[in-house]
């Protein structure tokens, strides 16, 4: 390096100018070695480094990272050289107006950038009232994710207004950052899950936070988090993360067992999934004594249940006259003394079901006398002798109580069923004394780490996370899982061979009565010919003694994996299956990594494509962006044949509705459903007129089953319609022109429109109250009028 140079490089900002140079033409290994040499040529190494830092330009187009924090990466490289070079061997005149400055560069929010600098200049023994300030002059410049990442670098939490802090970044849809500032500060944990939770009453506005905020400008999006919907879920994983006490967060409780009425009454009148004595036990768990909820219950009851039966439960509850719908009251007064009591069904059952059930779920082919009921170390002691001989197979399945309206989501497992051919054994794990023993556990450590007892399962993901909840043992000594068959893997490759099958393999799931199948049901139905008969599932498997109908159900759920199993294993090419049922495991493990690594990958690539862009404008989205398929989608390589919208017909969920309303605007035949009608009615219509069915969540696996295959596709309901219905357009090569916009009625979905004079539009929408009110803004109310008078649906829409 010339004599020149070395000159320039003891002067920071010729230095600062040299490098910024080297920066621009991406040089970088020579500003490595520039920069080395001119830290070398400082005379006061850690003011001069300022010097270069406090002219650095930020952010360039095109760079990943800022010219300023290359420097300082530089600078860590060179003092490793160099240990003398600390703020101990500045004076102390000068040490003060060094932390200072080095203080007004910590803007940035990177880490990387952040740390060296408060270490150099060892900016944690400032004044706190130093540090403080400079954290409230960031936020009143809106950096608040600076200013919170700055203040636990600094640990500042108990120092700092939490609310100040914490609101702007939820608004900002930042919540992990203020999660982790408050972590380790259960002061601060309490205060943000309870501000979290007082935002989830019913009077609670955005408008207070915007007052407060002014400052702030929040996004469409942003402000959609806002609700209590969104809002409630966070503060329950927040309340089980921080440990905070339930009664501290009564609105997000109440939403909760509000949401659980509502689920109960559709699961009880509507889809008929819950006999009657399941169904008192959870609304009266749900309910206890609040009285808010108690008047809830009577509401939905007029609305689901009828008059008599809203009577019935506000008598039960004591609800004063004035609080009560109209007519309950009324009602109460005329009821006999037979009537005025809560129906809770009839407990007096039979082991043997009736022949209609018969006729229609699967039955368990084994007597009650061959159903044990354990509770006892010693029918633990046959169990165990008859299910750890070698070679045996055992279907495993195991029962805890649903837990509408809990604040916890852990549930402990209180009963495990083991089959075995000819015989059932059912565990008692509410038997406090038995279940905790140490044999009992010894057992079920003994069971699933067995290589040569094969055992059977469906969903065991969820069974062995209730197990950990059981028993903390597992916890300090993990579990071993060896031998185990989850069918819930052979039954997704079942799914997936569907088309390869042909009409030779298991018959399809039919529409009919009741809810569609799905599960374990819908596996038992596809390959043993008729479903389960769900309606004790989510009974109160906690209470004891248990009644007839769930010994039957427990028991049938989990012999029913024993003929399952047969079956499969008889014919698996029948069901597009390999010949080892067992290797099915290995083959989703594989598969699951390859995802795995597909996904890594995709994020790598576009956090790289979002390094280069990141100062550049968005651009104006199109439809047709490049996005990741969703679930229930597959890659369109090549693209379909080119489709007009309206050869398109389908039908929109209840969840999708205002995706329906866009489609149609483009020209697509959508059919809505209704916000009443179940899931099995999007069957029926793709079915019976040939459309695809567009879902979003739970669904999708029903619904995929029942249709033909690419004729059910999953979405994203948390995207906006608009980004839903590119997802659709692309997936199908549909592509809009100028003249299908607006073709189809987005009230009627009709596509035959009336010609109409202007006057004669402006009478009708007089008469049906929905005439623009007169504004200054003329070219609005022209074009809604010339719009409207443009064409009339001719059927009402």
């Amino acid at each position: 390096m010339s004599q020149a140079t070395q000159q320039l490089g003891a002067d920071p900002t010729a230095l600062r100018e040299q490098l910024f140079d080297f920066w621009t033409r991406k040089e970088l290994e020579t500003l490595r070695a520039v920069a080395f040499k001119g830290f070398s040529d400082f005379q006061t190494p850690l003011e001069d480094l300022l010097c270069v830092l406090e002219g650095c330009p930020g952010r360039q187009k095109g760079k990943a990272t800022t010219m300023g924090h290359s420097i300082l990466m530089e600078f860590e490289r060179w003092r490793r050289t160099h240990p003398k070079v600390t703020l101990q061997a500045v004076p102390e005149v000068s040490k003060l107006g060094l932390q200072r400055r080095a203080l007004s560069l910590l803007t940035d929010a990177q880490p990387s950038f952040m740390d060296p600098l408060i270490d150099i200049y060892q900016l944690g023994n400032l004044d706190r009232s130093i540090l403080r300030l400079h954290i409230i002059k960031l936020q009143a410049v809106n950096c608040y994710r600076e200013a919170a990442l700055l203040s636990m670098k600094l640990e500042l939490q108990n120092e700092m207004d939490m609310e100040e802090m914490c609101v702007p970044l939820i608004l900002q849809d930042k919540l992990p950052m203020a999660e982790s500032f408050v972590r380790g500060h259960p002061r601060l944990e309490e205060r943000m899950v309870t501000l979290l939770d007082s935002w989830c009453h019913p009077v609670f506005s955005i408008a207070q936070l915007r007052r407060q905020f002014p400052r702030l400008s929040l996004s469409k999006h942003q402000t959609d988090q806002i609700q209590p919907k969104m809002l409630s879920k966070q503060v329950f994983r927040l309340m089980e993360k921080f440990n905070i006490d339930p009664g501290l967060c009564p609105n997000s409780v109440y939403k909760r067992k509000s949401d659980s009425m509502r689920f109960l009454m559709y699961k009880r009148f509507v889809e008929k999934g819950m006999s009657e004595e399941n169904w008192c036990d959870h609304v009266q768990s749900t309910v206890a004594d609040d009285p808010e909820l108690q008047i809830q219950l009577v509401e939905l009851m007029v609305k689901y249940g009828g008059m008599v039966n809203a009577a019935q439960w506000s008598l039960h509850y004591g609800l004063p006259k004035d609080r009560l719908p109209f007519g309950v009251w009324d009602t109460q007064e005329s009821l006999p003394p037979s009537l005025r009591k809560v129906s809770k069904g009839c407990n007096a059952e039979s082991w043997d079901p009736s022949q209609a059930h018969r006729d229609r779920f699967y039955q368990l082919p084994i007597t009650r006398d061959h159903v044990h009921f354990l509770e006892t170390l010693e029918g633990l002691q046959r169990c165990r002798d008859t299910v750890l001989q070698p070679g045996c197979i055992v279907g495993v399945d195991m029962e805890w109580r649903a837990g509408f309206g809990a604040v916890s989501p852990q549930q402990r497992v209180a009963l495990i069923q083991l089959a075995v051919p000819g015989q059932v054994f059912l565990l008692d794990l509410c038997a406090h004394g038995f279940s905790q023993h140490n044999i009992t556990v010894t057992f079920i450590r003994s069971l699933f780490s067995a290589t040569t007892v094969l055992k059977l399962g469906y969903g065991m993901a969820g069974d062995l996370k209730c197990l950990l909840a059981t028993w903390a043992q597992f916890s300090e000594e993990p579990l071993k899982m060896e031998g185990v068959l989850d069918l819930l893997n052979v039954h997704q490759q079942m799914q997936r061979s569907t088309s390869s099958r042909g009409s030779g393999g298991p018959r399809g799931v039919l529409v009919g009565e009741g809810p569609a199948e799905k599960g374990l049901s819908l596996m038992v139905q596809q390959v043993l010919g008729k479903p389960l008969d769900k309606m004790e599932q989510l009974s109160n498997w906690e209470r004891r003694p248990l009644r007839t109908s769930q010994l039957r159900y427990a028991a049938v759920d989990a012999y029913c994996l024993l003929d399952v199993y047969s079956v499969l294993s008889r014919d698996p090419a029948c069901f597009g299956l390999p010949q080892d049922l067992c290797s099915i495991s290995s083959l989703q493990t594989e598969k699951s990594k390859e995802e795995k690594k597909r996904k890594e990958e995709k994020k790598k690539q576009a956090r790289r494509r979002g390094a280069r862009q990141e100062s550049d404008p968005a651009p104006t989205q199109t439809l047709g962006p490049e996005k990741s398929p969703q679930p229930g989608e597959e890659s369109q390589s090549p693209l379909p044949p080119r489709m007009a919208p309206q050869q398109l017909r389908v039908v929109c969920d209840n969840m999708l509705q205002g995706l329906g309303r866009y489609l149609r605007c483009l020209g697509v035949d959508v059919v809505l459903l209704e916000n009443t009608d179940d899931h099995r009615v999007a069957a029926q219509l793709a079915q019976e007129d040939g459309r695809v069915i567009l879902t979003c969540g739970q669904p999708y696996q029903t619904l995929k089953s029942q249709v033909g295959e690419g004729r059910c596709i999953a979405l994203d309901c948390s995207e906006k319609a608009r980004d839903q219905a590119v997802r659709v357009l692309k997936h199908f090569n549909v592509q809009p022109t100028q003249s299908d916009i607006f073709s189809r009625c987005q009230v009627c979905n009709s596509d035959q429109y009336l010609k109409m004079p202007r006057e004669n539009m402006t009478r009708l929408l007089k008469e049906r109250g929905t005439f623009p009110v007169p504004s200054s803004d003329t070219f609005w109310f022209q074009r809604v009028l010339t719009t409207t008078a443009a064409g009339s649906c001719s059927t009402g829409g």
